[in-house]
């Protein structure tokens, strides 16, 4: 499997910001232009760009969606986009955008029937933000009681609900304990995804150095690896440049 860059992009306010830990209220703005930020980073390599809608994610209000069709019109790459896609009609919009992939959170928890719905309109990943090992809801604003390998057997077709064989194509999981903090990845949260599922699983949060993606990229579980990584602050930073992690990603 081919270990990828996503390189992030979380929309706020029509701004690229970026959170600490998930907290709204240390927020760091990055840009003004999240188009023009996109265009960077594909112009340097990414063969990816993840999209993130805060906005949407706390409210459910898709407040940003101008913006990621600007984005998604801008770049020649895939667009990944996640944040408040609560319905199908959510979902159907973001891929008459332009979008390649759809991240759905919330409302997979909190309602599994959709996640299959949502799989029959194009390519969806399940997106698992987890503090410790149980899975946040709501723009990481309230624990939803389920644990982190609980809720990937609910998808991935080993479960025994109607949901479990929805045909998601990824796990996007992000460890909120280190999001934004440049601590490093939580290797062993990955090692126990990979053990439990066959389906891609993309790593997000604590990258802070090119070291922690060769940990990531290497990481190997009979034989399964990580489909890829998504980084935000640690390229806003200046840690290290989106060309230098494509090569890190041994892209």
């Amino acid at each position: 499997m081919t270990f990828r860059l996503f390189p992030a992009i979380d929309l706020r306010g029509g701004r690229c910001v970026r959170l600490y830990q998930g907290d709204y209220a240390q927020e760091t703005v990055y840009s003004d232009d999240p188009v023009d930020q996109a265009k960077q980073f594909a112009a340097a390599g990414a063969s990816w760009i993840h999209v993130v809608d805060l906005d949407a994610a706390l409210s459910g209000e898709p407040v940003n969606r101008p913006v990621i069709a600007a984005i998604a019109a801008a770049v020649d790459v895939p667009v990944q986009t996640g944040g408040g896609v609560r319905s199908i009609a959510a979902a159907r919009t973001l891929f008459e955008l332009g979008v390649t992939r759809v991240v759905v959170g919330t409302a997979a928890m909190t309602d599994e029937a959709l996640v299959p719905a949502m799989a029959r309109l194009g390519r969806v990943a399940v997106g698992l933000d987890v503090r410790g090992r149980e899975v946040a809801v709501r723009g990481w604003t309230e624990g939803s009681g389920v644990e982190v390998l609980d809720a990937i057997r609910r998808f991935d077709g080993s479960g025994t609900s109607a949901a479990s064989s929805a045909g998601v194509d990824a796990f996007v999981v992000t460890q909120i304990e280190v999001d934004g903090t440049h601590a490093g990845p939580d290797i062993a949260l990955y090692r126990e995804l990979l053990a439990a599922t066959s389906v891609e699983v993309l790593a997000s949060g604590g990258v802070g150095q090119l070291g922690h993606l060769d940990a990531l990229r290497e990481l190997t579980v009979q034989d399964r690896r990580l489909g890829g990584v998504i980084v935000g602050k640690a390229l806003y930073d200046g840690a290290f440049g989106v060309a230098e992690a494509v090569a890190a990603c041994g892209g």
